[in-house]
């Protein structure tokens, strides 16, 4: 398979995890062709600020491997990483990572910050960009706009 179809798996679990109320993120982590791991984010499911999807795939594909080293792995993300997740990237020596739309607000590839090519650090990640930019980034506009409606429009009978 190549970058879009793995990136297509990482939209699918984004949309379940729009489905779940959760804010529309998904990640795969690849070993040699193999699916490792397929996450969404869960923070509101399990009231957890880091349950990112790239750290809960970080932790299931190295459970998967036996090892914290995911050397030969990809990670494919819907949307940029946060620099949360970006310092697991590296802790984990994840040597390639593919993601969808930029995170204008809070992403540390090559948004807000360059952590992962960032030569000071003892590991760099080689990063791809824009795969599937559009429906990613779509999925997470659509998401938090109907949010912000569902909080602006009043309780029924009430006016504003």
């Amino acid at each position: 398979m190549d970058d879009q179809a793995y990136m297509e798996m990482a939209l699918q679990a984004a949309r379940e995890a729009a489905a779940a109320d959760e804010a529309p993120v998904g990640a795969v982590i690849v070993c040699d062709d193999a699916v490792l791991a397929v996450e969404r984010n869960r923070r509101e499911e399990w009231r957890d600020p880091t349950a990112h999807a790239e750290l809960l795939a970080i932790v299931a594909a190295s459970k998967t491997l036996g090892n914290w080293r995911l050397e030969r792995c990809t990670l494919f993300v819907t949307l940029e990483p946060c620099p949360m997740c970006a310092g697991a990237i590296i802790q984990a020596r994840l040597p390639r990572v593919v993601y969808g739309a930029r995170d204008a607000k809070a992403g540390a590839v090559r948004s807000l910050y360059h952590l992962l090519e960032d030569s000071r650090l003892n590991h760099q990640v080689d990063v791809r960009e824009g795969v599937l930019a559009e429906p990613c980034g779509a999925i997470l506009t659509q998401f938090f706009q109907g949010k912000r409606r569902t909080k602006s429009r009043p309780p029924h009978g009430d006016s504003v």
